[in-house]
């Protein structure tokens, strides 16, 4: 039976009126013991009254405000129980949750914003970066079709450019696929056993005729690392391409005529890995968002160097597929410092040998 507010308010101020009559007349008769008695019982009715008509006028009403504000959030509580009637200061307590929710909702909705924006500015940039080398191709191809081209040399040169801007397409899409591959977690980590310092210098060998167009040194520190291997439990394959990105960008935004060192320090469990240049830096306000995908510094000059701008989204995914993180430390004027860690093999424990003893 669900009665109103006003009608539960009338009946309990009926019962209140017949137990104060009641007390009226009967305990004028009554001795001076049994008065007492009747005192009491008087007053633990209207008690149990009033206490009744808060139970039934305000706190069922909070009772129901809860039970909307669980309706609004859903599965972030438990369901609600009647044990919140009888906690103090209910009110305060519906205020606080109320503020909490709206707290809440407001983060959410600042999120939700932000995402927005990058998604926006990520559209934005997957257009622009197909656009170009699609746009390129095309006006390469189109004037060797529509062009009475009787130079053998100028018609191989445009087919080239068309190729190369064709090729730059490709890997823009192989590194979309992949960043999205990774994010979803598809691509599983191959991870055992390799010497590390051999990859890179596997890697300086491959970079090499870049490093020396813009006249950069390539150091791996320690230097006994030039001959002893260092053992890690990775995905050989995946860090390859972190590390060929890593110090690729070192050698592209490093000082020209500059020095670039891949140190590997060796820990009791991990190893950490840190690649390190003497260029320009990157400015505090830029740090925390490198890692994003098509992300630029210097737009105009990164298009310049090259590269489809995932190279750091791909290597941070990478990374944190192998349970790591990659830290930037730069300073403006002084250099870039990227670095993560990887575990190492456990080591075999020793068994002891036990030799009888002689006889």
């Amino acid at each position: 039976m669900n009665l109103s507010s006003r009608t539960i308010a009338l009946l309990i101020a009926l019962l209140v009126a017949g137990v104060l009559s009641t007390f009226a007349w009967v305990a004028p008769t009554l001795p001076m013991r049994q008065a007492v008695l009747a005192t009491g019982i008087t007053v633990a009715a209207c008690f149990l009254l009033v206490y009744l008509s808060f139970e039934a006028l305000i706190f069922r009403e909070i009772n129901n405000i809860y039970a909307g504000l669980e309706n609004i959030k859903r599965k972030e509580f438990r369901k609600l129980s009647n044990k919140f009637l009888f906690r103090p200061e209910p009110l305060k307590r519906m205020r606080d949750e109320i503020l909490e929710m709206a707290e809440r909702k407001e983060r959410e909705i600042d999120e939700l914003k932000r995402l927005q924006a990058l998604r926006r500015e990520f559209l934005a940039d997957v257009s622009h970066e197909l656009k170009t080398p699609i746009f390129a191709a095309q006006g390469f191809l189109h004037t060797v079709l529509d062009g009475d081209m009787d130079d053998d040399f100028l018609r191989q040169k445009f087919l080239t450019k068309a190729a190369t801007s064709l090729d730059t397409l490709d890997t823009l899409v192989q590194d979309l696929v992949t960043i999205s591959q990774l994010e979803k977690g598809v691509v599983r980590m191959r991870k055992h056993s390799f010497d590390l310092a051999a990859l890179v210098r596997e890697i300086f060998e491959q970079l090499e005729l870049k490093a020396a167009q813009r006249q950069v040194s390539l150091e791996l520190f320690p230097p006994s690392l030039a001959t002893e291997p260092l053992l890690v439990i990775a995905d050989r394959n995946r860090i390859r391409q972190v590390l060929v990105n890593l110090i690729d960008n070192a050698i592209k935004y490093g000082k020209e005529a500059g020095h670039v060192t891949v140190s590997l320090v060796e820990g009791s469990k991990v190893v950490r890995v840190a690649v390190r240049d003497d260029g320009a830096g990157i400015p505090k306000q830029h740090q925390n968002r490198i890692f994003e995908r098509f992300y630029r510094i210097d737009k105009s000059r990164s298009r310049d160097s090259g590269g489809s701008g995932l190279g750091l989204a791909i290597s941070k995914h990478i990374v944190e597929a192998h349970k790591s993180v990659i830290r930037v430390r730069s300073e403006v004027g002084v250099g870039t410092t990227l670095e993560f860690k990887l575990p190492k093999p456990r080591q075999p424990k020793a068994v002891a040998e036990v030799s009888a003893p002689e006889a």
